[in-house]
C-alpha cells in the first residue's frame, strides 16, 4: 500500500510540474505545489522504505518527470494550447507615407470618434475632436499629434 500511495503521489506531483512547466508557465502556484508533493514522495520513500528504497524513488522520479519533459517539449504538446494569431494592425508610420495638415481624404469606417480613413493609397487611423462621421465621408486632416491623427469632414470650416 505503501508504494501505491507513493507512486500515486509522485506521478501527481509530476502531473503539475509539468502543467506548470509546459501549459500556464509563470504562475508557479502549479509548480510549487508539485515541487512540495515531490518531496513529500521522498520523505515517504525514505522514511517508510529505507535509504535504499528513497534514493531509487529519487532516481526513478527524477528520470521519468525528465523523460516526461524531454517528449512534452519534442512533440510540442503545448502548441494545441497556445494562441497562435498574428498582429497584423500597425501604428501610423509617417516615415512609410508623409501626411501632412491640409491633406483630404475619405473614411473607410465610420469614425466614432476614432477610426480608419484613406489619403492616397494609404490606410491611416485617425481621430475627430469627438463628433461622428459616418463611412465614405470626406475628411481633412486638421492636427497631426506624433502618430495620431486628428481629422474633421472636409467641408467643415
Amino acid at each position: 500500500m505503501e508504494w501505491l500511495t507513493l507512486v500515486l503521489l509522485l506521478l501527481f506531483a509530476l502531473a503539475l510540474i509539468v502543467v506548470e512547466i509546459i501549459f500556464i508557465p509563470g504562475t508557479s502556484l502549479f509548480g510549487l505545489a508539485g515541487f512540495i508533493l515531490a518531496i513529500i514522495g521522498f520523505w515517504i520513500g525514505f522514511s517508510s522504505l529505507g535509504t535504499v528504497a528513497g534514493f531509487s524513488v529519487v532516481a526513478g522520479f527524477l528520470v521519468v518527470a525528465g523523460v516526461t519533459i524531454y517528449y512534452s517539449l519534442k512533440k510540442r504538446a503545448w502548441e494545441r494550447f497556445a494562441l497562435n494569431t498574428r498582429i497584423t494592425g500597425r501604428v501610423n508610420d509617417e516615415r512609410r507615407f508623409p501626411l501632412h495638415v491640409g491633406e483630404t481624404g475619405h473614411t473607410l469606417s465610420a469614425l466614432r470618434p476614432a477610426g480608419k480613413a484613406e489619403f492616397g493609397n494609404h490606410v491611416v487611423e485617425v481621430h475627430t475632436l469627438g463628433n461622428f462621421v459616418d463611412e465614405g465621408r470626406p475628411v481633412r486632416v486638421i492636427r497631426i499629434d506624433h502618430n495620431k491623427v486628428f481629422v474633421e469632414t472636409a467641408g467643415a470650416d
